[in-house]
This record gives structure tokens, C-alpha cells and sequence, in this order.
């Protein structure tokens, strides 16, 4: 989707340098980084009460909410390239308008999740088929953590604005405060006070309140010196529609992503347990590698939609070649460092002989999903803040189209390393076939570009 050619007819210039691309990307760089530490933190903590129950449950648990988290963020996304666009064409009321809408959709979602949330953690604990043990310390986490959920959503609508508007320091800020009183609060709450799986969750919730506050104070200082929308041009139909159809696709998008390592990691587990490890701890390497791309995803995000408000191809043109030169020689130091120093990082991870030499078998598949990912990352951030989000939809079900035929054919030909290449050849051809489709798509949002133009 495009801006309406009302808004697009005047091109409104700004510049895009390297420094710009930057500017945006280490904090969020930093930002994202922090995100494994909370996780880490909750087993670590847990894991001192020696209760392998307990452990395994944080787990489930985790599992349960990153899946809504993934499922939800597009609460951040989909605002970021809203608000980027309303940046870039200087309607400051439609800025305020995006990130009041993204906070009655994320309010609606937390409701929901919480009126329906026994339903959810039976249905997810059948799935799981855990254990007794397993199933009741699971509950005690969730049905605390479960409170956190609107608050969450509405930190992915203000991070999402924030990062909308390109002040990325000020959602740094947020991230750490987010996970610094998660830490603080695990350790307090369990190692000190003794709560166990409630203390856990308890953390989660206080960290979410935390930021929210935070967020909220940032919120109520920019607004200040915005004119306020009248609620009617809140709700508005048509802009609600195209806020949801931007979501939906971006939805869609996410869910085949998670169906595809899902996919990935059920198949590893038929070639035995040694293999499904060592899988897991391979994928170390894209989580890491994803952490250091997500930076610059957003700050293409930002730029292009940006552009696409402001209608000004060069910035749009910039953003996207500064984007990709950076991502790929991040994503080709990497690559580099797991293919010298990846075998460090298995020993550090596991002790288990088996399972360590089955990672070095297939270490050199896992070294380069960074580089064979650096397309992928970058041209997602480009088409969720220009809001091409259904041609971003469509490519990610070619991609997975590729992905099973890859696999159909080499799985049984290479077993594992089968399994592996048609994972490389999946976030390729993410990547690929989005750049293709780009050229297309800017002439159609922008214009036919003028002979010479920068």
C-alpha cells in the first residue's frame, strides 16, 4: 500500500547519509541484544532452585509468549511504517492518530488473551504433552505472566512510534529499562524472597509495567506539541482498515516464518535426539547473527517509509543501497567469526561429546545464515515501512514454496544437510525475490525516476 496521491504530488526532501543508517541501527542493535539476556537471566535463576520441572516449565512458558510475541509484533512494525510515512509527508496529527490506533488494537488483544486465558494454557499444555510436574509449574508462571500481555502489546505500539518517528536512543532506553527490572526483579523476587515460577512471572510483569511508564512519559512529552486529534479521525474506517490490512499481512508473514522453523525443527528431531540437539545449538549462530541484523531492518524500515511520506525517491534510493552495503559486510564478519570461531561457542553451549561433534558436522550450513539471511532482514525492514505488506506476504509464501521442494528433494538425498540447505535456500530466496520486486513497486509508489536524479 502507498500513500493516497494527494500526499505523494509534493516531494518533500531530507537527507539519507550512512551516518543516518547508523544513527538508527547500533542502538537498536543494543536494543535487540538485550532481549536474550531476560530469557537467559529466568533459567539461570530458576535453574538455582534445582528442580528440573521448574526449569522445563519457564521454558514452555517462554515458548508460549514468544509465540504471542512474534504473533503481536507487528503492533511495533506496522506502526513503525505508518508513523515513518507520516513523518516523511509532515502530518504531525496523522503521527498521533497511528500510535492511538495501535493502542486500542493492542488493548483489545491483552483483553482477549486474558479473558481467554485458561482455555490457551490447557489447549498449549495438551499440545506440549508435558508432565504432571511440568504442567502445574507451567500454570504458575503463566497465570501471573499472563497479566503483563496488554502491557506488552502497548510497549510494542510505543516502541513502534518511537522507532516511527527515528529517535531509536529513546527505544534503547526502553529496551534496557525493560529488561534491567526484568533481571532485578527475577533475582529479587526469587533468589531473595522466595517466590519461585510466580517471582519469575511477577518480573516479567513489573519490567512490562515499568516500561510502559517510561514509554508513556516519552508518549506524553511528544504529543504535547502535536495538535490532538478528535476521536472521530481516530476511528476513522478507512484508516483503521488500512492499518489492519498492513497487520494482517504482516500477520500472515510471521506465521509462515514460524510454520517454516517449526517445520525445520520437527524434521531434525526424526533424524534422533543427537541431531534435533545439535540443530538447536547451530541456530545460535542465525538467532545471533538476526539480533546484530535487526538494527539495520529497522533502520531501512524507518528510511523508507520515510521516503514513501515525504515522496522523495533519492532517500528511499539511499536508504536502501546504505542498508544493504552495511548489512552485507556485517553479515560477511559473521559468517566469518562462526566459520573460525564457531566451534568455541558449541563447546561453551554443550558438554555433551555426541552432540558437540554432530554441531562441527554441520557448522559451516549454520555459518552462513547470516549472509544467506542479510537480503531477507534488510528488504522486510524496506517493505514494512513503505507498506508493501502484501507483496512482502506473497514472497514469503514463495519462499517457503521453495523451501519444502528443497527439502522434498535434498532431505532424502543428504538427510540433515538436506534439511539445512533448503533453510539457506528459504531466507535467499526471501531476500531475492523481495529486491526483485522492488524497482516495480517504488515506480509505481514514487514515479518514474527523472534521468539523473540522485
Amino acid at each position: 500500500m502507498s500513500l493516497p496521491p494527494q500526499v505523494r504530488r509534493t516531494p518533500r526532501p531530507f537527507p539519507v547519509t550512512l551516518h543516518t543508517v547508523v544513527a538508527i541501527a547500533v542502538p537498536m542493535t543494543l536494543a535487540y541484544l538485550s532481549t536474550p539476556l531476560i530469557g537467559i537471566t529466568d533459567v539461570a535463576v530458576i535453574g538455582q532452585l534445582g528442580d528440573a520441572a521448574l526449569i522445563g516449565a519457564v521454558a514452555l512458558g517462554a515458548l508460549l509468549f514468544d509465540f504471542f510475541g512474534a504473533t503481536f509484533n507487528f503492533l511495533r512494525s506496522g506502526t513503525t511504517g505508518l508513523v515513518a510515512q507520516a513523518m516523511g509527508a509532515e502530518d504531525r496529527e496523522a503521527e498521533a492518530m497511528v500510535l492511538w490506533r495501535a493502542l486500542i488494537v493492542a488493548a483489545l488483544a491483552g483483553a482477549l488473551m486474558v479473558a481467554l486465558q485458561t482455555p490457551i494454557l490447557e489447549g498449549f499444555l495438551a499440545l506440549m504433552g508435558a508432565s504432571d510436574a511440568v504442567s502445574a509449574a507451567t500454570r504458575d508462571y503463566y497465570t501471573v505472566r499472563v497479566y503483563a500481555m496488554p502491557l506488552m502489546f502497548a510497549n510494542y505500539a510505543i516502541l513502534g512510534w518511537l522507532l516511527g518517528l527515528g529517535r531509536a536512543r529513546a527505544g534503547l532506553v526502553l529496551q534496557l529499562i525493560m529488561a534491567l527490572v526484568n533481571v532485578a526483579g527475577s533475582m529479587g523476587l526469587v533468589m531473595g524472597l522466595g517466590y519461585g515460577m510466580g517471582g519469575v512471572a511477577a518480573a516479567s510483569v513489573l519490567a512490562e509495567a515499568a516500561t510502559l511508564a517510561a514509554g508513556g512519559v516519552l508518549v506524553a512529552r511528544a504529543l504535547g506539541r502535536r495538535p490532538r486529534p478528535a476521536l472521530a479521525d481516530v476511528m476513522e474506517r478507512a484508516a483503521f482498515l488500512r492499518m489492519m490490512t498492513v497487520n494482517r499481512d504482516i500477520l500472515i508473514r510471521s506465521m509462515v516464518l514460524l510454520g517454516t522453523f517449526s517445520f525445520f525443527t520437527a524434521m531434525g528431531a526424526r533424524y534422533g535426539d543427537v541431531i534435533l540437539a545439535a540443530n538447536a545449538l547451530l541456530m545460535n549462530f542465525f538467532l545471533i547473527g538476526g539480533y546484530f541484523l535487526d538494527g539495520l531492518a529497522t533502520a531501512s524500515e524507518q528510511l523508507a517509509g520515510r521516503a514513501v511520506g515525504a515522496n522523495y525517491r533519492p532517500a528511499f534510493d539511499r536508504a536502501v543501497r546504505f542498508s544493504l552495503v552495511t548489512g552485507g559486510a556485517l553479515a560477511g564478519g559473521l559468517s566469518l567469526l562462526a566459520l573460525l570461531f564457531g566451534d568455541h561457542l558449541i563447546y561453551a553451549l554443550t558438554t555433551a561429546p555426541d552432540v558437540r561433534a554432530a554441531a562441527l558436522v554441520y557448522i559451516g550450513w549454520a555459518a552462513l545464515t547470516p549472509v544467506s539471511g542479510v537480503l531477507a532482514f534488510i528488504m522486510d525492514g524496506v517493505y514494512i515501512g513503505a507498506t508493501w505488506s502484501a507483496m512482502m506476504r506473497n514472497m514469503m509464501l514463495l519462499s517457503a514454496l521453495a523451501f519444502f521442494a528443497v527439502w522434498a528433494v535434498a532431505a532424502p538425498l543428504m538427510g540433515n544437510h538436506g534439511l539445512w540447505l533448503a533453510l539457506l535456500v528459504f531466507l535467499g530466496a526471501r531476500g531475492v525475490t523481495l529486491l526483485a520486486a522492488t524497482p516495480p513497486r517504488a515506480r509505481a509508489t514514487f514515479g518514474p525516476t527523472p534521468l539523473g536524479a540522485a
